[in-house]
């Protein structure tokens, strides 16, 4: 019968599509075909069943594609309520995002018809809004070759964020380039507490749970790299790699590929890729470093995986470093071990550690720093957690305060912290610390803490943003939450001349110029430099360099005509200018390194003299700064845009904000990445007349534990928070020059690490702490006043700024905090900028003596005096001529205010705001008076000079200027309570996103 003759063609297909036969049907297939009913319908019946499972076979394969395990997760179409605005009126509209086929689509109803689409080549770019943090503008191509640009507002800024990965990632999915610019990569760090993890774990790799998440719209999205560490891991390495690979294949349907594992102890690194990134990935190193008892027990130390990902080198470093809140000390000594003997990366790198070998190094793990506060705080430190006051807790925070005074992790950055401290938790729930442990020797306390942390630390001017950083809330196995970090990371291809023809006479050449290096030494040997990069065909050595006696305790080594010029393997732009020169100062006499530092050739304006400046590091600590200017040539053509170009930032002028991308607390970054874009032409002449001009200055010795601008690039130039903090040289440098002007374009932001509520969009423009950019460190309690506030809000970036946009840029501030202004903006002590550059002052101890003998004026008076002073400062010897650019005069933070301040504060308290804003004032102690800038001046004319006179001197500040500071970290008698607290308001309120 035609059944019998169709079966055995159809079985040869079904072993085709490897589908199990049913039992019984070989025989079946093979009885004679007796015409009988019964067998008529037995035959119908294994017929439909074959051709049903051969359909479903079908249907998948045509789905995923041949072979199922490697095929690209199918990202489902995600639509969006937005509210479009057209001529001021807000209509709700729906925008559909179809990352497969490549289409945005415009709806007015969720379910109704089309409206609009755009494929993914007409999108061209989108804009965020810093000034309200759900807006988007995007910019469509028309079809007359003509762009549009179409506002729409989100629910809140995670939606926003939801949509700009999802349009990446359509972009990403369809570009015509056969190399990524972008990869996004997921760092997770566990202390599993010796306990297995539970069967679900899912949350942990799509960032759910508290802190800076993930929007939901974002989940179908897959991570190109994933990143775990775990410490105190009770499972085999095969046991665990299968707990993982199971569930990621859940959430994103790939079955990834095993890149690297490595172990040391209960400590373990996992690398997992996409498959269709298995080719890009070569020169995998690992190794480990053991820092337990007398460095010889595993139990703490660290692994590290390292591996190239095309063009660009990534290293990931998992720590467990010692326990125990009095420790610190020990766990700073085992970050420097790790630092010294982890041997990852290019072996040809030798003079340079892991910080400077990689492009992007990512450091996770179980830190153990802790919040240091007194086992009595304990019911207090809850209780603000509850209240989610973080803030006010991560004031003491071990590792925060640790890096403020660059004694850790220099040049790392950490995202905000906006999720509860991970540690130590009662297993099994997330509602109860456990801080007390009964041991042999007494009660432990272990103080609720962020011991899990994720930082990171790339080269000058490459992109990266941290995209989500907290800790999951529903795995509750160990005294640990599991905490997440996501990062969007710029990569390049392993270059291909276009022409080879063009490009073999390598038109190429780097040239450096005026170059000078300062290094914190007393030795007398001769010194050359070492440049390194993948640019060059082999490291280049300069010749010795002309030492000369800088300040006390540092070297000027001064290479005027010793520096070769570097020719590069490809001259293209499109290569050259994503390549970074490393540079390594030794002495002659014993080949030692003395410090290595960056350089970025992205460099807008080629050809002409661009200024440089680097951090010199050693062992992790600072060393110097190499200085000079640079001249790059390459051949024509110019660099593509780049896909993580395509979301970009806009910049308004009334919000005081940086883009995401810039680094935050350690400001020595190399470069302004968004000022070199907005401004490339830091005028190359005058630079080079002021580089000249400077050519014999020298650096002047750093006041401990205190960032200095000279030693360290601010990444935002007119961010007013770096200009408050630092402590300048005697004799500014060129750079340091350069770096003190803001531009116009970029207004200044406010240090601050305060929570914003959701959806609060005032004057200035407020982001949520969903969107926040990386987090600036929580001023310590000797630093945290009000000064600081005045003096940010009075600085020279925003003289460049309208009186009224001025105004504005303080007011929302303040009274977003429900406090009325402090009354200390007329003071000049604080003014940041005089007309003319004060540059040569008397050293510190001078400093304090002078100040405590000061007495305090009236404004009008000690504004005339001021005057005065600048009338006669030609007579006073060692002053050296206004130099071009107008530059902040000196403050040295160290004084701004004390411990004994605060006391004598509250006990005035009484005697009204104007009386404690007077003490306050004082408590810096400046020996000269400046000059008012303009914003105070005019902020005094207008209605603030009624005011009555500021006390000229009580016996309350008396006793205040003859009192020395004390610094709360070293004591025992922390400021939890009182004025002190309530004089942080002000810094509240940030504007930066």
């Amino acid at each position: 019968s035609e059944a019998s003759r169709t079966l055995p063609s159809l079985e040869s297909i079904q072993k085709v599509f490897e589908q199990q036969l049913h039992p019984g049907l070989h025989q079946r297939s093979q009885m004679l075909g007796e015409a009988t009913p019964v067998n008529i319908v037995l035959k119908l019946n294994q017929l439909i069943s074959l051709l049903s499972s051969i359909e479903e076979k079908v249907k998948t394969l045509l789905i995923e594609g041949p072979d199922s395990t490697h095929r690209r997760s199918l990202i489902p179409p995600v639509t969006f309520e937005v509210k479009a605005d057209s001529l001021g009126i807000f209509s709700k509209i729906h925008l559909k995002v179809d990352v497969e086929m490549g289409k945005l689509i415009i709806k007015r109803a969720k379910d109704g018809p089309e409206d609009k689409f755009y494929t993914h080549k007409k999108i061209l770019q989108l804009i965020k809004s810093q000034k309200v943090p759900n807006k988007l503008v995007i910019v469509l191509e028309t079809e007359k070759e003509k762009t549009q640009r179409k506002e729409y507002v989100f629910s809140d800024s995670k939606k926003r964020e939801g949509f700009c990965q999802l349009l990446q990632q359509m972009k990403n999915k369809h570009s015509e380039q056969p190399e990524p610019d972008m990869i996004t990569i997921f760092i997770g760090t566990w202390n599993m507490g010796a306990a297995p993890p539970p069967k679900k774990i899912t949350s942990w790799f799509l960032s759910k749970g508290q802190g800076k998440t993930r929007d939901d719209t974002a989940d179908y999205i897959p991570h190109d790299i994933y990143v775990i560490g775990t410490q105190e891991d009770p499972q085999g390495e095969k046991e665990w790699l299968e707990t993982l690979r199971q569930s990621l294949q859940e959430i994103t349907s790939i079955s990834f590929k095993v890149i690297a594992i490595h172990t040391l102890w209960n400590i373990r690194i996992v690398v997992l890729a996409k498959p269709e990134h298995e080719n890009r990935i070569s020169h995998i190193c690992t190794d480990n470093v053991k820092t337990g008892i007398a460095n010889t027990l595993g139990n703490k130390g660290a692994v590290g995986v390292s591996f190239m990902f095309n063009g660009t080198s990534l290293g990931f470093v998992n720590s467990h470093l010692t326990s125990g809140s009095e420790k610190k000390h020990r766990r700073n000594q085992n970050y420097t071990n790790i630092l010294r003997f982890l041997t990852l990366g290019d072996k040809k790198l030798s003079p340079f550690n892991i910080t400077h070998r990689f492009t992007h190094l990512f450091w996770l793990g179980d830190l153990n720093y802790r919040v240091e506060q007194p086992p009595t705080e304990a019911e207090n430190i809850i209780q603000k957690i509850r209240q989610q006051q973080y803030p006010e807790l991560l004031a003491f925070d071990q590792l925060l305060l640790e890096r403020k005074d660059q004694k850790v992790f220099l040049q790392f950055e950490e995202e905000e912290i906006t999720f509860a401290p991970t540690y130590r938790f009662e297993r099994g729930t997330r509602e109860k610390y456990a801080y007390t442990k009964q041991k042999a020797t007494g009660m432990k306390y272990n103080l609720p803490s962020w011991c899990d942390r994720v930082l990171w630390k790339s080269y000058p001017m490459v992109h990266v943003v941290c995209q989500s950083y907290g800790c999951t809330t529903d795995i509750m196995t160990s005294d640990h939450s599991p905490v997440f970090a996501t990062f969007e990371v710029g990569v390049t291809s392993q270059f291909v001349s276009k022409n080879d023809l063009k490009y073999t006479d390598s038109q190429g050449e780097i040239e450096f110029l005026h170059c000078y290096a300062t290094l914190k030494t007393k030795s007398q040997t001769k010194f050359y430099i070492e440049f390194h990069s993948s640019c060059l065909e082999t490291f280049v050595k300069s010749q010795e360099g002309e030492n000369e006696d800088g300040n006390e305790g540092e070297l000027v080594v001064k290479f005027v005509d010793a520096l070769p010029k570097l020719t590069p393997i490809i001259s293209d732009p499109e290569y050259l200018l994503d390549q970074h020169i490393l540079i390594s100062i030794k002495s002659s006499d014993s080949d030692e390194s003395y410090g290595e530092g960056c350089i970025a050739l992205r460099i807008e304006a080629t050809e002409s003299l661009v200024p440089i400046h680097a951090v010199l590091t050693h062992h992790g600590e600072k060393t110097g700064v190499f200085q000079g200017e640079i001249k790059l040539q390459t051949s024509q053509g110019k660099q593509r845009e780049k896909l993580y170009d395509f979301v970009k930032i806009e910049r308004d002028e009334n919000a005081g904000q940086k883009p995401k991308n810039v680094s935050n607390l350690d400001p020595n970054k190399d470069w302004d990445q968004t000022n070199r874009k907005s401004k490339p032409h830091l005028m190359a002449k005058e630079a080079a007349a002021v580089a000249r001009y400077w050519g014999s200055a020298s650096s002047s010795p750093d006041a401990p534990g205190k960032e200095d601008m000279f030693c360290s690039t601010p990444t935002d130039i007119s961010n007013a928070s770096y200009m408050g903090m630092v402590a300048f040289p005697q004799q500014p440098s060129a750079m340091s020059q350069l770096k003190q002007i803001p531009s116009p374009e970029q207004p200044s932001s406010l240090w601050s690490y305060e929570q914003q509520p959701k959806e609060n969009v005032s004057g200035m423009g407020q982001r949520e702490a969903s969107a926040t950019s990386p987090s600036l460190a929580p001023l310590s309690p000797k630093t945290s006043l009000q000064p600081t506030v005045n003096r940010s809000i009075c600085s020279r970036s925003q003289e460049h700024l309208p009186l009224e946009l001025g105004r504005s840029a303080a007011e929302p501030l303040l009274q977003e905090e429900g406090q009325q202004k402090p009354e200390m903006f007329e003071n000049p002590l604080y003014g940041s900028m005089g007309s003319k550059g004060k540059a040569a002052l008397k050293k510190e101890p001078d400093y304090a003596k002078a100040s405590r003998k000061e007495q305090p004026l009236p404004h009008d008076q000690s504004f005339h005096l001021a005057k005065l002073q600048e009338l006669e400062s030609p007579k006073v010897p060692g002053k050296q001529p206004a130099p071009p650019f107008l530059v902040p005069t000196q403050r040295f933070r160290s004084y701004t205010c004390s411990g004994q301040t605060e006391e004598k504060n509250t006990g005035e308290k009484t005697q009204g705001k104007l009386k404690a804003a007077a003490f306050m004032e004082n408590a810096s102690p400046l020996k000269k008076i400046v000059k008012s800038s303009r914003c105070e001046v005019s902020l005094s004319a207008q209605g603030q000079s009624s005011k009555p006179p500021l006390p000229s001197k009580s016996r309350a500040v008396l006793d205040m200027q003859s009192s020395k500071g004390r610094d709360y970290r070293d004591s025992s008698e922390l400021p939890h309570s009182g004025k002190h607290r309530t004089e942080e308001g002000p810094l509240g309120r940030t504007t930066t996103p």
